[in-house]
């Protein structure tokens, strides 16, 4: 008979202990009563959720960890329980995945490899392990190895030489664009190089900027793909081994780029609402592109009926703007409030005028409509318990095209890693089927509409030149000589980066947003605010 194993690619809450072991004991019993497992695959530090951050430097959630993990050992009976934990042993942490079969801690293995790159902090929390451990489960010999150790050589062939035939590799490897087929030609050579299988758990779901997406494989020893899970989705997907390696299964397809953009985003709008108990959401919308896309995903997300939309035109605003504002709403089915912003501005206007006098408008009469707006929206957020979200996007955040305490208020940027240019990719795949951000809003040239007959490019290159720039330096780390050899402008490509170096404080108190791209604002990207180097230079 051959080896059936489960692969639990589940959403899982960080530091929701009991909750966790409530998800992890249902997906357990469920594969041993319908699907018929001998043991189950859990992700990595599954009990914990990932990444669990400064938790681990609290004693007393470690020791939460140790009795919650007891009670599973003590409670699940009858199928092998292959689970993530931070371990304490001999005066340091690990990061640890256990056998447990019957009541018994049969084996336990410690990541080899810790990450301390992009989004990752492990050597922050734990030590490396590395011994191989192989655990003989129904006849065959199985090897575990915890995410990082499957992107290096070494653990693989430390098991095979340990006499393993079956690796199994326990994962949060958060998603990013592309990374799905990286994943996968990774697993295929691993498997060549040791000539073992290799079934690869991941986690799913969303958890502050990151998005965990699924899609769990096996690869057989011969670099053949014999399933792939679901991207984006909870499953459990059992697995059979016999003498000759994995037995075929299903193969779910790749997501196409903006489709995969567009899942994740959805998952990390939900799970963030959801996990930090928001029922609803609001926004304001403008009659643009960027709310207009975000306004989608929040009603995708949580609900037409627990999405509300405010409408804040002032002296500026073209007509035309609160149309398509309109119908964006009543296309989606959501309640929308006209809320007009000008009472509030020319008050303020009237008790600064003592200390403007003399001076000439600029940014700050700008500035000034948009925290208006910031301040009715975060109100509403406040007296009616929605999460307010914001609509701006990697573009404008890059270059401080945005306001603080104005339209950059809220408590969640779903746009925030999604260049402009992408964003009409966004605005067209959510069309696909019936039109509900009308076409002129996508045509339409962007404009922050807080002056008159303003557009985005009186203060911007158009997008189009704007995005490859600050790709190549934000997310490639290239310098201004290697972006002007690639046959950009230099002083347009000057004059961008330093937009972007100047505007490292806004960026640092924006809202939390959904990674998609290699490398994010926020935690993946980490620069000085008072900083002396000047790349422009």
């Amino acid at each position: 008979m051959p080896l059936t194993v489960v692969l639990a690619q589940i959403n899982l809450k960080v530091g929701d202990l009991t909750g966790n072991a409530q998800r992890i004991t249902a997906a357990a019993v469920e594969a041993r009563e319908r699907l018929g497992a001998d043991a189950i695959l859990f992700p990595e530090l599954a009990l914990t959720g990932y990444p669990p951050e400064d938790l681990l430097l609290r004693s007393d959630f470690l020791d939460q960890c140790e009795a919650t993990l007891a009670e599973l050992q003590a409670t699940l009976h009858g199928i092998h329980l292959i689970l993530g934990y931070p371990r304490r042993r001999d005066g340091v942490l690990l990061n640890a995945a256990g056998v447990f079969y019957n009541g018994e801690r049969v084996a336990e293995y410690y990541k080899a490899l810790l990450p301390n790159y992009s989004v990752f902090d492990e050597k922050r929390y734990f030590e490396p392990g590395g011994t191989p451990c192989v655990v003989t489960i129904k006849g065959v010999a199985v090897a575990l190895t915890i995410c990082e150790d499957i992107w290096f050589r070494e653990p693989a062939l430390r098991a095979a030489a340990a006499g393993a035939e079956l690796l199994l590799n326990l994962n949060a490897s958060p998603f990013h664009t592309g990374k799905s087929p990286e994943r996968e030609e990774l697993l295929r050579k691993r498997a060549l190089e040791s000539g073992l299988d290799i079934a690869y758990v991941n986690l799913v779901g969303g958890q502050d900027e990151l998005v965990f997406d699924g899609g769990s494989l096996v690869m057989g020893r011969d670099g053949r793909l014999c399933q792939r899970g679901p991207a984006f989705a909870e499953a459990l997907i059992p697995v059979q081994f016999g003498p000759q390696g994995p037995l075929p299964g299903a193969v779910a397809a790749h997501c196409e780029e903006v489709e995969a953009v567009y899942r994740a985003l959805l998952l990390g709008v939900r799970d963030y609402a959801r996990k930090n108990g928001f029922q609803g959401a609001v926004l304001g919308l403008s009659g643009g592109i960027d709310s207009a896309v975000t306004l989608a995903l929040a009603v995708a997300a949580l609900g037409a009926e627990q999405v509300e939309v405010v409408l804040m035109p002032s002296r500026h605003t073209a007509e035309m703007s609160n149309q398509d504002a309109i119908a964006e709403a009543e296309a989606l089915g959501v309640r929308h409030t006209t809320l007009p912003i000008e009472p509030a501005f020319a008050t303020l206007l009237q008790m600064l005028q003592p200390l403007f006098a003399g001076l000439p408008p600029d940014v700050t009469e700008e500035n000034l409509q948009a925290r208006c707006r910031g301040i009715l929206l975060m109100a509403i957020s406040n007296k009616q318990g929605r999460i307010l979200l914001t609509t701006g996007n990697k573009s404008e955040m890059a270059v401080g095209y945005a306001t603080l305490y104005g339209d950059m208020a809220g408590g969640f940027a779903p746009l925030k890693d999604v260049p402009k240019l992408l964003v009409y990719r966004l605005a067209a795949y959510m069309n696909r089927e019936r039109e509900i951000i009308p076409q002129r809003v996508i045509e339409r040239p962007p404009s922050a509409e807080l002056a008159p007959d303003q557009r985005d490019s009186d203060s911007l290159p158009p997008y189009s030149l704007l995005d490859p720039i600050l790709e190549r330096y934000i997310e490639q780390d290239q310098g201004v000589a290697e972006i002007i050899a690639a046959g950009f402008d230099p002083a347009t490509v000057a004059r961008i980066i330093a937009l972007v170096d100047r505007n490292e404080y806004k960026r640092r108190q924006a809202p939390p947003g959904v990674k998609i791209t290699r490398r994010a604002f926020g935690r993946d990207r980490r620069y000085p605010l008072t900083n002396g180097f000047s790349a422009t230079l």
